[in-house]
């Protein structure tokens, strides 16, 4: 036994898993490699191959990166799991009109809790991932904060791991760039990784046609819905759409109606079918709603609270002021007006490079 500890490191066959298993390793951290199975891309009737995360050749490359260096690996299935929980809720969220972040989700419910799972059966101290982010200890709680490269940081995606992952997490890339992942990689003779393009797509809908995943995987979803209402702010109707889950917050490109200026889609009512439209102005929100709340830097949210508010991945965060309600929610107040608060999306409240907790938008 290795006096650093046993460590299960999730890989999935790509560059920045497998650089953090070998960095882990040669620390001297006994190493287990896991790589989790997720989703059959075939069955829900793309026509693409599997890509990303679940692909033959990434498991092949993750476990011979394990065999290369002498630790075990393993796959573990857990496509029921997954498929319950992440695609059903995918699938539900679009129905009710909100716009989901299924990375968020599986991270939160299902790979973390898989990974810990299988760490406490094989005896792993802690477990480990690829992820940029970087995790300390500070006044008797595990404090989620940003990457060293703000341009690759994933604590927004991360926001909802308890303490008790928190509590046995490492993350060896929080203080590398990456380009410095890319020339280890090529330094340790990962020629081909080094040069691997990323994938950003929801790995079980890798074609990232989210639409053509809803029409297969909801029955009679295209009858039920297209023809529905195109509505402008002040209640004028001026056009018929596809059906409503097809549509997002913000959305400009694809609306397939010509009105002579810029419109978006502002809101959308799923109990008429409706898809709201409106202007760049009518964007604009000052406040919303979060629920879901999970704390990673303090206990509770106090009334007042100063945060920057983060409402989607690429989101600089605006100022904000936080004031936590009776039923668990959170009010956000915003210090100016932001664009496109799109409900099922992930808020993450940050403190300098600290995460103070997240939720769900709700509106």
């Amino acid at each position: 036994m290795s006096r650093k500890g046993k460590v299960l490191v999730a890989m999935s066959g790509g560059i920045d898993s497998t650089v953090s298993a070998l960095i882990l390793h040669q620390q001297g951290y006994e190493v287990v490699g896991v790589t989790m199975k997720t989703w059959d891309y075939a069955s829900a009737g793309g026509g693409k191959k599997e890509t990303g995360c679940c692909n033959l050749d990434s498991f092949n490359d993750a476990r011979m990166a394990a065999v290369e260096h002498g630790f075990p690996h393993y796959v573990l299935d857990i496509r029921e799991e997954f498929g319950d929980f992440v695609v059903n809720n995918f699938v539900e969220e679009y129905i009710a009109g909100r716009t989901p972040n299924p990375c968020v989700l599986c991270n939160t419910h299902i790979k973390w809790a898989a990974l810990l799972k299988r760490a406490n059966a094989l005896n792993c101290d802690f477990i480990a991932t690829g992820h940029y982010v970087k995790v300390r200890e500070e006044n008797n709680r595990f404090i989620l904060s940003k990457a060293r490269d703000l341009t690759k940081d994933q604590s927004y995606v991360l926001w909802g791991l308890g303490q008790d992952c928190l509590s046995r997490s490492i993350y060896p890339l929080g203080d590398m760039l990456k380009t410095e992942v890319r020339q280890l990689a090529f330094d340790m003779g990962y020629k081909e990784l080094a040069k691997k393009a990323e994938s950003y797509e929801i790995c079980f809908v890798p074609d990232n046609d989210y639409r053509g995943f809803l029409k297969r995987n909801v029955d009679g979803l295209e009858q039920r819905v297209n023809g529905g209402n195109f509505v402008m702010t002040d209640g004028k109707i001026v056009g018929k759409h596809s059906g409503y889950p097809f549509y997002t917050i913000g959305q400009r490109k694809g609306l397939e109606i010509a009105l002579g200026k810029p419109v978006f889609v502002t809101n959308i009512i799923p109990e008429t079918n409706t898809v709201m439209l409106g202007e760049l102005q009518d964007l604009q929100k000052s406040d919303m709603t979060v629920q879901g709340i999970n704390m990673v830097k303090y206990d509770t949210i106090s009334p007042g609270m100063e945060a920057v508010t983060k409402i989607r991945y690429r989101d600089p965060g605006t100022e904000s002021i936080l004031t936590p309600a009776a039923d668990g929610s959170v009010q956000v107040a915003f210090q100016h007006a932001v664009n496109s608060i799109a409900p099922g999306q992930s808020a993450v409240f940050y403190e300098g490079d600290d995460v103070i907790g997240g939720g769900i938008i709700r509106r």
